[in-house]
């Protein structure tokens, strides 16, 4: 994983990172919005409670210069899925906007479907008579590698080679090859739902349109992308203000996730709310979004068939880390209840 000048981003996924801001151009652009410095979502301590500080920035600084991101910050939902898909931004490979297709390589969408299917139930059997199992990594941190495997044809072990010395775009497609952010977002799926019986009983039998809700969900609540950066290519009013031309803007997706002002009980996991959405993938259609989704499907399906009483380890709960890219750091579970 390539470091970029800026420790703190790492440009392993659609956040893709533009050159930094010169001290120039960052004192231009908006006064500060209130009388107190905005906390940076990259300060010491932010990684354990980030959505304290998100709350602080949409309400109070929703537009704000942050000198360790060295980029404008932009908190609210609305601001946010704008910069995602205007033109007067710069856009990164976001899986499922529109100029993705140029690197998709033809897929067959029902052996998607069965790949994913077949990977995931392969998996979940070499954990169903274990007593103790980490779900992160004897389980997330393998199907979507398996996956991509099995539908280019390639071994699985250089698969994972290949993966891991990023060479696994020219046999999938950059947006199929974006296997750790799939990792994450699979991880946080299956801690969502598995942290509440309520939602594993509704979820156990459910069809696959009720467990693509729930995916869509999650990727709401705990997006794998907390921040992706952009620069500006004109002046764009923003909530708070107006972004400058060639400044760059750093996007808090995991805030706009959780906009009370585009979301009822933003903080809670609800599949069946009426007011879905989320911002990690685009809208067209992309060979990375629809396995991403087979994946969740069918891991949760090969879990519940195959460990029928699966559920989190005596007092265990999921921790979430990381600031850039976010999942939970282990998922343990009793396979056998």
């Amino acid at each position: 994983m390539r470091e970029t000048s800026n420790p703190a981003i790492r440009q392993d996924s659609w956040a893709e990172v533009p050159p930094m801001a010169p001290a120039a151009t960052r004192s231009q652009g908006p006064a500060p919005l209130a009388r107190t410095v905005a906390p940076s979502p990259l300060a010491p301590g932010a990684s354990r409670d980030p959505h304290r500080v998100h709350r602080v920035l949409r309400k109070e600084f929703p537009l704000t210069f942050d000198p360790l991101l060295r980029a404008w910050v932009l908190s609210r939902f609305a601001d946010v899925a704008c910069a995602l898909t205007d033109a007067r931004f710069t856009h990164g490979h976001r899986p499922g906007d529109p100029p993705c297709a140029e690197s998709h390589v033809d897929v067959d969408a029902a052996e998607l479907r069965t790949v994913a299917e077949r990977t995931a139930h392969v998996l979940a059997r070499r954990l169903a008579d274990l007593p103790r199992a980490d779900l992160v990594a004897d389980y997330c941190h393998w199907l979507p590698a398996g996956t991509v495997a099995a539908a280019t044809g390639v071994p699985y072990r250089d698969m994972m080679r290949l993966v891991r010395g990023r060479a696994a775009s020219a046999l999938a497609g950059q947006c199929t090859a974006q296997i750790a952010i799939r990792e994450k977002a699979l991880a946080s799926f299956l801690a969502n739902v598995l942290a509440d019986p309520d939602q594993v009983a509704a979820l156990r039998d459910a069809p696959s349109d009720l467990i693509a809700r729930a995916w869509t969900e999650s990727l709401r609540r705990d997006p794998p992308v907390q921040i992706a950066v952009r620069r500006t290519s004109a002046q764009v009013p923003v909530s708070g203000g107006t972004l400058p031309e060639g400044a760059p803007v750093a996007l808090l997706v995991g805030s706009a996730g959780r906009d009370p002002e585009r979301f009822r009980a933003p903080d809670r996991f609800d599949p069946f709310r009426d007011d879905p959405g989320q911002l990690t993938y685009g809208y067209g259609g992309c060979p990375a979004v629809l396995l991403a989704g087979f994946e969740a499907e069918y891991a949760l399906r090969a879990l519940f068939e195959t460990m029928p009483r699966i559920r989190l380890a005596d007092g265990f709960r999921p921790e979430h880390t990381g600031l850039v890219t976010r999942g939970p750091r282990n998922l343990f579970v009793r396979p056998r209840g």
